[in-house]
């Protein structure tokens, strides 16, 4: 069983940036491709980024890509999502998760562990 805390929300003015962390438990963290989702109120959950096993193939979503830095440091169980140039309509609640799945993962439903979320809020 995996377990992951996200960390790092807050609170921040239009163009400032944030730091999202996600650690997890368990010892086959580098099995697993890792995906940011984030759910703004009244939306649906939407993925972010996604980072492959290795590290070394990134996905981004439109919206956020020249912006938003996807990283991973598997001899720490821990992802990190740097969000720069943050913007009003980045405000949601960020969340991590881990596919076992291998290639394109950016369905919702192909994701098999979940953390708690964090807060993102950008004021304009």
């Amino acid at each position: 069983q995996v377990q992951l805390v996200e960390s790092g929300g807050g609170f921040v003015q239009a163009g400032g940036s944030l730091r999202l962390s996600c650690a997890a438990s368990g010892s086959t963290f580098g099995s697993y491709t890792m995906g940011w989702f984030r759910q703004a109120p009244g939306k649906e959950r939407e993925i972010v980024a996604r980072i492959s096993r290795s590290g070394k193939t990134t996905f981004y979503a439109d919206s956020v890509k020249g912006r938003f830095t996807l990283s991973r440091d598997n001899a720490k169980n821990t992802v990190y999502l740097q969000l720069n140039s943050l913007k009003p309509e980045d405000t949601a609640i960020y969340y991590c998760a881990f596919s076992r799945t291998i290639g394109v993962v950016n369905a919702r439903n192909q994701y098999d562990y979940w953390g708690q979320g964090t807060q993102v809020t950008v004021s304009s």
